[in-house]
């Protein structure tokens, strides 16, 4: 019971980092591989993607009902991520992941200096893409965060963020927005062979996906209510968090 109750701590402060900016795995994977030691990696994994998905589903519920969503971006975004998730999976199973490690770290903080140097960066929700434009930048942004999804995952929902931001002018709200979407059908079907395969602990799963949910809940409304600049500032920080733990993995012994 202890090790429960810790748990499903750290899976309210996951669902309210991840349903703001993502990257609630920061705090979750790593919960749960020091706290249950005995547990095969792949299922600790398979029990994260199963709370991580109900965190993501009540958090994109929450979006869509009070936050515009610009499907016109959002969709094809969705559905090139899937196929390039899948194909990005498919890769690692050839490629070490520790080669990806260095460029993610140079990419991050490149996303990093820049929306730092531009202070006004998805302060507004201006759209800037022409019908056309939005398809093809949307088709590219899923192919491109998807494969990088299925391939290694750090900082996926980061990502995304910075590409609506960037590319499409949307807010930063506005890019949390869609960005749970996406999250939510990347996540499901992952989970989808999670679940076939009995690779998740549902005595641990079910009950941290309750306190998930409701940490995700609080952060979402927290972000609707203060805007993008509250957003902002968490993607500032777990931006920050990631860049570090990425460093650490590159150079701690062994």
């Amino acid at each position: 019971m202890p090790t429960l109750a810790a748990l499903c701590g750290f899976a309210f402060l996951a669902g309210f980092v991840d349903s703001v900016v993502g990257g609630g795995g920061l705090v979750q994977v790593p919960a749960l591989f020091v706290l249950l030691p005995d547990t095969a990696p792949v299922t600790i994994l398979g029990t994260n993607k199963l709370v991580s998905s109900c965190g993501t589903a009540a958090a994109a519920v929450q979006y869509s009902r009070r936050v515009s969503i610009e499907w016109r971006a959002t969709l094809p975004t969705i559905g090139a991520a899937l196929l390039f998730g899948f194909i990005g999976a498919r890769t690692a199973a050839q490629i070490p992941s520790d080669w990806f490690r260095p460029l993610v770290v140079a990419l991050l903080l490149g996303v990093l200096a820049y929306t730092l140097w531009k202070k006004d960066l998805g302060a507004l929700h201006a759209p800037r893409l022409s019908r056309e434009h939005t398809f093809w930048f949307g088709l590219a942004t899923g192919s491109a965060v998807g494969f990088y999804d299925g391939f290694f995952g750090p900082g996926t929902g980061s990502f995304l963020i910075f590409a609506f931001v960037g590319l499409f002018g949307f807010s930063f709200l506005a890019a949390s927005a869609s960005a749970k979407l996406i999250n939510l059908t990347t996540n499901l079907a992952a989970l989808a062979y999670f679940v076939t395969h009995a690779f998740v602990r549902y005595e641990i799963a079910l009950p941290m996906a309750i306190f998930n949910i409701a940490g995700s809940l609080v952060g979402s409304r927290l972000a609707i209510r203060r805007g993008s600049g509250f957003v902002r500032a968490l993607f500032i920080a777990i931006v920050s968090l990631l860049i570090a733990r990425l460093l650490w993995d590159i150079v701690r012994p062994g």
